[in-house]
C-alpha cells in the first residue's frame, strides 16, 4: 500500500494530515522532529515525505540533505508557514519535490501527494528499464583488456566528455557505446544509434539534422533528425569514417556549436547531446589520405577507448560460446545444446576475422542446424576447423546450393574488400551494388575489415 511520512512537530497539523490521506487511501506514518523522521526513513524509508522547515533541533532543509544521501528517489514535499521564494529555491535544488505554503488545504495536499506518488513511479519504472537494458547490453568477458574496458566505461560514463571507439569491425562498439549510455546520468534519455555507412549520401543530412515540410520532391511532413531526437541524451556515430567529406564539414558545425537548422529550414535549433562515435579505420592513415577531417577528428577524440578483437582475447571465446548457446537455444524453444571439449578446442584454435559477430552467427547456425544436442567437431564448417577453408575449398564440395552460394559470396566480398583496401563505398561501385547492400552483407557473414 502507498504510504506518506508526516513530519511536523505540531500534534494537530500531523493529525489533521494523517486523516485527510488516510482518507485518501494511505497508510500514514509520523514524526515529531527531524532526527525522528531520518532515523524511521533509514529503517524503512515510505513512499512520500511531507516534511515541515521549521523544526526544533534539525530543520527541514538540514532533514532533506540527509534524506537524499540515502534515498535520493524519495519525494520530499516541503511544507511551511514561513516560507520564502529562496528557501523554496534552495529546497528545489536539494531535490525536494514540491513546496507547500501553510495554511495547507486539503485539495492541494491531495493532489500534490498524488502527483509525487505518480512520478516515483515513473522514475522505478525507469530504474527498472535501466537495469534490464544494463543486463541485457552486458559486456561479457574476463581477459585482462576487457576487465580495463569496464573499469574505463564506469570511469567515463558519469561525465559529459565525447568518445571515440575504434576497433574491428564485429568486436562490440556499438555495445561499448550503450554501456557509457547507460551508466551515465543521461541514461533515462534517449540512445539514439547512427550508421554513417548504411545512410546514402544524399539522405544523411535530413538522416541527422532532420527536414522541413516541402524541403524536398518527397518531403511531405517535417521530420525531426537523429541530433534533435538524441536532445538531453546520446547520440552514437557508427562508422564515422565512411561519411563524406561534405557531410564531415556539416557534422562539425553541429559538434562545434550543438545547434543546427533542419534541411529546407532557416530556425536555429540547439541540442543537448553526447556524442559518441566509432570507426574501423585509422583515422590518423585515413587523414593523411585526405580522407578524414583533422579537425573533427580531434574534435571527437576527447577520451579515446579501443576494443579488442576476439583474438587477443581468446579465454574470452568459451563466455561467448555458453551464452550463445543458451540465447539461441532459448529462443528456438530447444534445451540448452552442450559442446564438446573438441569442438572447443576448435573454436579457441580459429582467429575469428569477423571477431564476436561472426561467433555470434556461427552459435546461431550451430543450434538451428545441428540436430542432436550435443555440438562435436563434426558439426563445424571446415572453414572454422582448418581442414578446409572457403579460400582453399572449392564451392562443388559443398552440401547444397545456398551453401555454395554463400561461401562463394563471403569469398568474393573479402577479396574485393583488401582490394580496396576495407574501402565500402569503393567496393560497392566496384562490385555494382548500393553500398547500404554491402554493409548488409559484411554484417550478415560476419567479415571483419
Amino acid at each position: 500500500m502507498k504510504s506518506v511520512l508526516v513530519v511536523d512537530d505540531e500534534k494537530n497539523i500531523r493529525d489533521s494530515l494523517g486523516g485527510i490521506l488516510t482518507d485518501e487511501g494511505f497508510t500514514v506514518g509520523f514524526a515529531g522532529s527531524a532526527e525522528e523522521a531520518v532515523e524511521k526513513i533509514r529503517k524503512s524509508p515510505p513512499d512520500i515525505v511531507l516534511l515541515d522547515i521549521w523544526l526544533p533541533g534539525m530543520d527541514g532543509i538540514e532533514a532533506l540533505k540527509e534524506i537524499k544521501k540515502d534515498n535520493p528517489n524519495l519525494m520530499v514535499i516541503m511544507i511551511s508557514g514561513h516560507g520564502t521564494v529562496e528557501t523554496a529555491v534552495k529546497a528545489t535544488k536539494l531535490g525536494a519535490y514540491d513546496f507547500l505554503e501553510k495554511p495547507l488545504t486539503l485539495e492541494k495536499v491531495v493532489l500534490t501527494v498524488e502527483h509525487a506518488l505518480d512520478q516515483r513511479i515513473l522514475l522505478e519504472e525507469n530504474r527498472e528499464l535501466i537495469e534490464r537494458e544494463r543486463e541485457k547490453y552486458g559486456i561479457i568477458g574476463r581477459s585482462r583488456s576487457i576487465e580495463e574496458l569496464k573499469k574505463d566505461i564506469r570511469r567515463v560514463a558519469p561525465t559529459n566528455s565525447w568518445v571515440l571507439i575504434t576497433g574491428e569491425n564485429g568486436t562490440g562498439k556499438e555495445l561499448v557505446a550503450r554501456n557509457i549510455h547507460l551508466h551515465s546520468n543521461r541514461s533515462g534519455k534517449s540512445f539514439i544509434a547512427v550508421n554513417c555507412a548504411a545512410i546514402p549520401e544524399e539522405l544523411i543530412e535530413s538522416e541527422l539534422f532532420g527536414h522541413e515540410k516541402g524541403a524536398f520532391t518527397s518531403a511531405v511532413f517535417s521530420k525531426k533528425g537523429k541530433f534533435d531526437m538524441a536532445d538531453g541524451g546520446t547520440i552514437f556515430l557508427d562508422e564515422i569514417g565512411d561519411m563524406s567529406l561534405k557531410t564531415q564539414a556539416k557534422i562539425l558545425i553541429i559538434l562545434e556549436g550543438q545547434s543546427f537548422e533542419r534541411v529546407g529550414g532557416t530556425k536555429k535549433i540547439t541540442v543537448d547531446a553526447r556524442v559518441v562515435a566509432a570507426t574501423n579505420k585509422n583515422l590518423s592513415e585515413e587523414i593523411k589520405k585526405g580522407n578524414f577531417r583533422e579537425d573533427l577528428y580531434y574534435r571527437l577524440n576527447v577520451i579515446p577507448f579501443h576494443v579488442p578483437p576476439l583474438r587477443e582475447r581468446v579465454e574470452d571465446i568459451p563466455l561467448f560460446v555458453e551464452y550463445f548457446l543458451r540465447e539461441f537455444s532459448r529462443e528456438a524453444s530447444k534445451e540448452v545444446l552442450v559442446i564438446t571439449d573438441e569442438a572447443r578446442e576448435v573454436f579457441l584454435n580459429y582467429d575469428w576475422p569477423g571477431n564476436v559477430r561472426e561467433l555470434r552467427n556461427l552459435m546461431e547456425r550451430l543450434v538451428i542446424m545441428t540436430s542432436s544436442r550435443v555440438i562435436t567437431p563434426d558439426d563445424i564448417p571446415p572453414y572454422i576447423k582448418g581442414a578446409g577453408s572457403t579460400q582453399t575449398k572449392s564451392v562443388f564440395d559443398r552440401t547444397t546450393l545456398r551453401e555454395a552460394r554463400s561461401d562463394f559470396e563471403r569469398e568474393f566480398i573479402m577479396k574485393k574488400l583488401n582490394e580496396f583496401n576495407g574501402n565500402i563505398a569503393k567496393t560497392a561501385e566496384a562490385i555494382g551494388i548500393e553500398r547500404s547492400h554491402l554493409y548488409r552483407k559484411i554484417k550478415s557473414y560476419g567479415i571483419g575489415i
